[in-house]
């Protein structure tokens, strides 16, 4: 029974502070269950969606761990609050502290890039109707520019078959949104990209998780989790998952389209960092074209200013879809849609594809040598590593070691939808500016790896 007497602000964060306090006091021990939302709602005297958002913010500080059919617990690390990405950008003045948080690969000529396009954009001889509101799927031109821009991702589809978003969170929320009612179950791998489990809170859906190995998802696992309980749609990133770097090879990806197509499951597969390969592997619609809908952004590829997102799903689908762009922004920015198409037309966006490749595979290379010696897993064309622990470190407390030697670094307990993460943690290579800043990160590191933490878990 939390006590708020006293604290001012929101409900929700005056239960989530208390929460937060009870642990550290040692009044709440490792693995204690929480009450209910019900309950503990009804005891306060507050709703069920208050409770909901104060649990929910104290999973993002690392506190609780949900489990679908379970309840709510303490967590074993939960003295320590994981990092979130995006918590560090921006937050220090510190010219020395190289973050690491943010899975951004970059290219030299970005700047050059975009700054050319505002001013032929500026020159647009139809600017005016750029200005104006645009149909909730996209101009046609648009969707004819992501038709080409999703050729070069491997999948072959029409502009009838492609909705225009605001990028690749807007996406998936569309995509979700329009594919589940409250109550759903949406599976996802064990480990899975934040941003999809504050949507599924948001959305009101259960979450089952899907055992992974290092080959990605395992399509025995899904199965096995359709055959306990309905299962509405599957959330996947099969090419350079987010966090462990994994790749799905082709054999895997048809049995997972074997299974999805089986139990009526839709296969919602985000691409986000396929680009980074050499050459694209088939996607999960070439297998289930009627079970699968696709999904990329140009935040990854081209520059995260650029809102712009693709997605591709079958016909019967995009109806609904762009129905959900129309009831949360009513269209993709037409202006940055139109810098997406001019650049897939003129060659920009292939050459800032090739410079990311080419830096994001250097940067992996020289990590690697940096942190040999070390369990680091993944794909060498991934853009960020995944680097397993060996006791006596924990990944919340190198994490926060890791703070305090300047270098920011994301622990498995931000993607897990298990109670029990793995011990490990998410390094990215990209969104600083210069490879030799991540050199000295990643030196930073690898020092902090040879150190044991106790001589750490001191420093306040």
């Amino acid at each position: 029974m939390p006590d708020l007497s006293g604290r001012n602000g929101p409900r929700y964060r005056a239960i989530a502070e208390a929460l937060a306090e009870d642990v550290r006091g040692g009044r709440l021990a490792a693995g204690t269950q929480l009450p209910t939302q019900r309950d503990l709602a009804w005891k306060l005297h507050v709703t069920i969606g208050t409770v909901s958002r104060a649990y929910a913010e104290a999973e993002r500080r690392g506190l609780v761990a949900g489990e679908v059919g379970r309840g709510t617990y303490v967590r074993h690390s939960a003295g320590v609050a994981p990092v979130m990405p995006g918590d560090i950008l921006g937050e220090t003045e510190d010219p020395d502290f190289i973050d690491l948080t943010i899975n951004r690969p970059t290219a030299a000529g970005e700047g050059a890039a975009i700054a050319a396009a505002l001013q032929e954009l500026a020159a647009e001889p139809d600017l005016a109707a750029l200005l104006d509101y645009q149909a909730p799927a996209g101009r046609r031109e648009d969707r004819i520019a992501g038709a080409a821009f999703l050729a070069g991702c491997g999948l072959a589809t029409t502009p009838e078959q492609v909705v225009v978003t605001a990028g690749g969170q807007h996406a998936i929320t569309c995509v979700i949104g329009a594919l589940t009612q409250p109550g759903d179950t949406l599976a996802a791998e064990a480990l899975t990209y934040p941003g999809l489990r504050a949507l599924a809170k948001l959305l009101q859906l259960r979450v089952v998780p899907i055992a992974m190995d290092e080959q990605g998802l395992v399509p025995d696992a899904l199965e096995a989790a359709c055959r306990a309980a309905p299962v509405r749609v599957l959330y996947t990133m099969p090419t350079l998952h987010n966090p462990t770097a994994a790749t799905m090879p082709v054999a895997r990806r048809q049995a997972l389209a074997e299974v999805a197509q089986r139990h009526g499951v839709s296969l919602i597969e985000d691409d986000v960092y396929g680009f980074l390969l050499d050459k694209p592997l088939p996607p999960l619609a070439q297998y289930a074209p009627q079970h699968a809908i696709y999904i990329t952004s140009t935040s990854k590829s081209l520059i995260p200013a650029l809102r712009v997102g693709y997605v591709h799903a079958p016909q019967a689908k995009i109806e609904p879809i762009a129905a959900a762009v129309r009831a949360t922004i009513y269209s993709a920015p037409p202006l940055m849609a139109r810098i997406v198409a001019r650049w897939v037309a003129d060659g920009t966006a292939e050459r800032l594809v090739a410079q990311k490749r080419s830096e994001t595979r250097s940067r992996n290379r020289r990590a690697r040598e940096i942190l040999s010696g070390a369990e680091v897993t993944g794909d060498p064309a991934a853009a960020h590593l995944w680097l397993t622990l060996s006791e006596p470190w924990r990944a919340d407390d190198f994490a926060a070691a890791a703070r305090r030697c300047g270098v920011g670094i994301i622990p498995a307990a931000a993607f897990a939808v298990t109670r029990q993460p793995p011990n490990a943690v998410r390094i990215c290579l990209g969104a600083q500016t210069t490879a030799e800043r991540v050199e000295r990160g990643i030196a930073r590191l690898a020092a902090l790896l040879a150190t044991r933490p106790e001589r750490y878990l001191s420093v306040v």
